[in-house]
């Protein structure tokens, strides 16, 4: 039989090592200690691998067929991939996180005995970190909230989670992924980026009152989300990042920020803003962003202080 991600007239040899069923690897993949976010990324990733090859998602007959092919093979497959992302013109770190979304993939069926190549020496894509961290300053932002009518029930939930991006810098799949019972006692529980166990953050008193205020009103129990969509055909389901950006963006325009904002954007400029009002408290500032290398908020500092720019004087005064 002719394969379809590879045309080949020769016959892969099977895989020898641990006897493993494909059900096994792919169930056994998904309960790896990474974050529920991150599993839903890397299945989304690769059911977009397998559609743009072979027209159909991810399912055990095709995962079966790429594990099954050789060293060269593989590669070649994932290289095409990689060619029709860079092609289609998207983010480095949107291309990189499928390509890690594979890998992760047949690292794991190795180690189970249902692979045998390596997708090592496949290169991620350079991603320049944080052009832009400058965002929006505090004023602007002031004007968003202002633009909440606080007294309806939308307004309730979306002024909540204008707070959280802002008052506590949180990524979008952070806020999402909250449960009411990781609302207590001040404190929010969250699973940060890349972790699998819940973090607490302390809230702001203006942050519990929003959250306070939001469930009064909204009805559920402790295990379900904080925060859900109030549209016609998903009301009541756990609100999306997707449905976050766009309210961000919403606002924003509203409030007549010219500049695209997004979640992420809020995240840049809370921290921006806090290393302005702090005088460049880099300590802090890795606390409440919940970077785990400090170098990377050396990057907001930089960006804030303008040192390019000023270099760039010195420069040209000097000829």
């Amino acid at each position: 039989m002719t394969s379809s991600l590879v045309k080949s007239n020769s016959t892969v040899n099977s895989i020898s090592g641990v006897a493993q069923s494909l059900d096994d690897v792919w169930t056994d993949f998904l309960k790896l200690h990474i974050s529920p976010n991150t599993k839903r990324t890397y299945a989304a990733a690769l059911d977009d691998f397998f559609t743009q090859l072979t027209g159909a998602i991810a399912n055990p007959d095709q995962i079966q067929e790429f594990l099954n092919l050789s060293q060269h093979q593989a590669v070649g497959v994932v290289l095409k991939y990689k060619g029709l992302l860079l092609d289609a013109g998207l983010a480095p770190a949107t291309i990189n996180t499928r390509l890690s979304a594979i890998k992760s993939l047949t690292n794991h069926a190795r180690k189970l005995g249902q692979c045998r190549f390596s997708l090592e020496d496949i290169p991620h894509v350079r991603v320049e970190k944080y052009r832009d961290t400058s965002g929006v300053d505090a004023a602007a932002y002031r004007g968003m909230l202002a633009c909440v009518d606080r007294a309806s029930f939308k307004g309730k939930r979306d002024y909540a989670i204008l707070r959280l991006l802002w008052d506590n810098a949180l990524r979008r799949g952070e806020l999402v992924a909250t449960n009411i019972q990781d609302f207590r006692d001040g404190q929010l529980w969250i699973v940060g980026k890349g972790k699998t166990q819940l973090q607490s953050i302390d809230l702001a008193a203006r942050t519990v009152y929003a959250l306070q205020d939001w469930l009064a009103v909204r009805a559920g129990t402790a295990d379900e989300p904080i925060f859900i969509a109030l549209d016609g055909r998903s009301y009541g389901q756990r609100l999306s990042g997707r449905s976050v950006a766009r309210l961000v963006a919403g606002i924003g325009k509203a409030a007549g920020i010219t500049k695209h904002l997004s979640p992420h954007r809020v995240r840049h400029s809370a921290i921006t803003t806090f290393l302005d009002a702090s005088g460049g408290d880099v300590r802090t500032a890795q606390r409440l962003s919940r970077h785990s290398r400090l170098d990377t908020l050396m990057i907001y500092d930089d960006n804030r202080k303008g040192l390019q720019g000023k270099a760039s004087g010195v420069l040209a005064d000097l000829v």
